[in-house]
């Protein structure tokens, strides 16, 4: 009997000695890491149209994964080809004006030019000479007064036409006044203006990806008028991944910028994920009332981005995901996006 209350002494102050130890285990806090519970959370792109047109090509399908770069829609382009031609053709009519403008006239121009004064100056050496023979003979009233005027104004006349004709000639040697070259060029640029501001609307007619990422929407079909103001479809951008969490004040001082991070999902509970803490924000805040914490709701947090290591595009927006962060570890060790993800 004796024996047995032994044993059963035994066994009481064993499982005693065991709850302790228990309840003491459970209390006992790791002060070496951080844990904390978030969600995945990614950017995004409504991607949209600079121009207004009907859509004709659609080139991927919700889900995709695209390349930066890669053309994603069209829309149609012929009026905007049209109006293309019409202005290129514009630009090389102002073109030839210029370079007309800008030579001068031409050499046969010139030579018909020179002509006309040697012609003209024969006319007034002949009026003048005619002038010079009669002019004599008037003293000796062997002509009369009216003959020598009207020699004289032939001459006058003849000397004025043959100056007018040198002056023309004098202008064709010139060439183009420089205000006309100058309205000229300036047509040519107001042209090239518009031939690229047309093809600059032609190449808005093409939508391309701004960078790696999913298509997550096709909020638009074929068909559908597009507007600068209206997103076509949505791309969500595979880099960077981080977790949206909170960090309570008293867990501010252990952790910085850079501290490592290691990340798990219920998705993949037998995989974890590498990370470093990439962002904490310098203001306090209320725990938003989503945020899932072993403290009181009441308290104060600062939100912190822990970026995440994603090569197989396994952690998805809005995953709830749980963060275990190395507490105090010295800056000499801390994590970056190149030493974490390689």
């Amino acid at each position: 009997m004796a024996k047995k209350i032994i044993i059963l002494f035994v066994l009481i102050l064993a499982t005693a000695i065991g709850i302790y130890y228990f309840l003491n285990s459970k209390n006992t806090v790791d002060d070496t890491k951080i844990v904390l519970y978030g969600n995945i959370d990614i950017r995004e792109a409504q991607l949209a149209f600079n121009s207004s047109e009907h859509i004709n090509k659609l080139l991927v399908q919700e889900g995709e994964h695209v390349k930066k770069g890669q053309l994603l829609a069209t829309l149609h382009t012929e009026l905007l080809e049209y109006e293309l031609l019409q202005a290129q053709a514009k630009l090389i009519a102002d073109q030839q004006k210029l370079k007309k403008l800008e030579t001068g006239y031409r050499k046969e121009e010139i030579d018909k030019a020179k002509a006309q004064y040697r012609a003209a100056k024969a006319k007034e050496k002949a009026a003048i000479d005619n002038y010079h023979r009669l002019s004599p003979l008037l003293k000796k009233k062997l002509v009369s007064p009216e003959d020598v005027e009207n020699a004289q104004a032939s001459a006058d006349v003849a000397r004025a036409e043959s100056q007018a004709v040198y002056q023309a000639l004098v202008l064709l040697k010139s060439g183009f006044r420089k205000e006309d070259i100058a309205v000229a060029k300036a047509a040519v640029t107001g042209s090239e203006a518009t031939v690229q501001l047309i093809q600059q609307k032609l190449d808005d007619t093409h939508l391309y990806a701004p960078d790696n990422g999913i298509i997550r929407d096709r909020i638009l079909e074929l068909g559908e008028m597009a507007f600068p103001q209206s997103p076509v479809m949505t791309l969500a951008f595979t880099n960077p991944v981080w977790v949206r969490a909170y960090l309570s004040e008293p867990d501010l001082g252990k952790i910085a910028l850079g501290s490592p991070a290691t990340i798990y999902t219920d998705s993949y509970p037998n995989k974890s994920y590498q990370g470093w803490v990439g962002y904490m924000s310098p203001t306090a805040e209320f725990t938003p009332k989503t945020v899932q914490t072993e403290q009181l709701r009441t308290r104060l947090v600062y939100s912190i981005r822990i970026y995440a290591c994603n090569p197989q595009d396994e952690l998805r927006l809005g995953m709830p995901v749980t963060v275990h962060l190395a507490a105090d570890i010295p800056p000499s060790a801390q994590a970056s996006a190149t030493s974490v993800c390689q």
